[in-house]
């Protein structure tokens, strides 16, 4: 294999340029070209690309973002659009594909393979954390550690104005990121898809916490929460709003509604997210030209591993009920 491809995809996460960085040395280290698709599957289809070297990677390892910039690409879901990539790629001489992103950016990768036979490595990155087969995906950690600094000045205020916080975080479909930022932030209440609640559960845990003297309370809501608010219906937007609204309806205590939004993906990575985006990037490589196909690269009990990209794209991945339960325990 003289030459692979690598691309971005879907929303951006801290890490991905240390994994794009390690793609690129390692195959140069190994005698193998890179291209570099420039917004994602859309870039691939348009033939935006460039031949990454050696230098062009420099001084990217603590940038937040993606230099390859990405973006969700509707052309690629079609067949045509599929088959448009496939000539794309023979007609450079590419010989396998790093594929960085998070499930859907996968599945593009698995239909590369499984409609064209080219060999793919996808590389997990997601500040979701919300795909199987590996304990944690890139960005994950800088996302946690943003999010928990949001809730560390958030609680300053609360504290000295004893009002109540409800705190609205990334996880449409996966309360991974709530529930870790909210074990580490305190937060007296944490509410995730996956899990059931009722607007007058928070409400008790509010009072209760006033009542044993707390000045202030702080729930951490994933935007997906509403999904499993019982006896409240669908609610899935301004979840966050929804239930400020009920807490000071009911306790009449000031409460206030913070959204993060998009800035939980932002930053510089953290020191894991280096380490781990950096493994991967050169294990895609190495498993590539080492004949391999179809793996996405894991992390695994501190180790980078390829799993079989079909299993882990086919397995839900499953909330830690041992943490939901250890921070339901801690907030008492």
């Amino acid at each position: 294999m003289k030459r692979i491809g690598v691309l971005t995809s879907g929303g951006d996460a801290p890490g991905m340029n240390s994994a794009i960085r390690s793609v690129v040395r390692t195959a140069v280290y190994r005698n193998t070209e890179v291209i570099g698709f420039y917004n994602g599957f859309s870039g691939l289809l348009d033939g935006n690309y460039e031949e990454m070297t050696r230098r062009s990677v420099g001084d990217i390892i603590h940038r937040g973002g993606t230099v390859l910039r990405t973006a969700r690409c509707r052309e690629f879901e079609t067949e045509e659009g599929r088959e448009k990539a496939y000539k794309k790629i023979k007609e450079l001489d590419i010989g396998g594909m790093v594929i960085i992103g998070g499930n859907g950016s996968l599945k593009g990768a698995k239909s590369l393979h499984d409609e064209f036979d080219v060999p793919v490595m996808g590389i997990p990155a997601t500040i979701d954390n919300d795909l199987a087969m590996t304990d944690a995906s890139i960005g994950f950690d800088t996302a946690m550690n943003t999010v928990l600094d949001a809730l560390n000045k958030v609680r300053d205020t609360a504290t000295s104005h004893e009002r109540t916080f409800v705190v609205e975080i990334m996880g449409r479909d996966s309360g991974y990121l709530a529930l870790y930022t909210g074990m580490c932030g305190g937060a007296e209440s944490i509410l995730i898809p996956e899990i059931e609640f009722r607007l007058d559960d928070v409400v008790n845990n509010c009072k209760a916490g006033f009542e044993r003297g707390k000045l202030h309370n702080i729930i951490v809501v994933a935007e997906g929460a509403g999904k499993n608010l019982k006896n409240g219906g669908e609610c899935e937007q301004n979840i966050g709003t929804i239930i400020g609204n009920h807490i000071r309806s009911e306790l009449s205590v000031e409460t206030r509604v913070t959204i993060l939004g998009h800035l939980q993906r932002g930053g510089s990575p953290t020191a894991v997210d280096r380490i781990i985006s950096t493994k991967m990037g050169a294990e895609a490589v190495d498993l590539l030209l080492d004949g391999k196909q179809k793996k996405m690269i894991s992390y695994i009990g501190n180790s980078i591993v390829g799993v079989d990209l079909d299993e882990a794209l086919k397995k839900e991945k499953n909330i830690d009920m041992d943490i939901y339960n250890l921070a339901r325990i801690l907030s008492l």
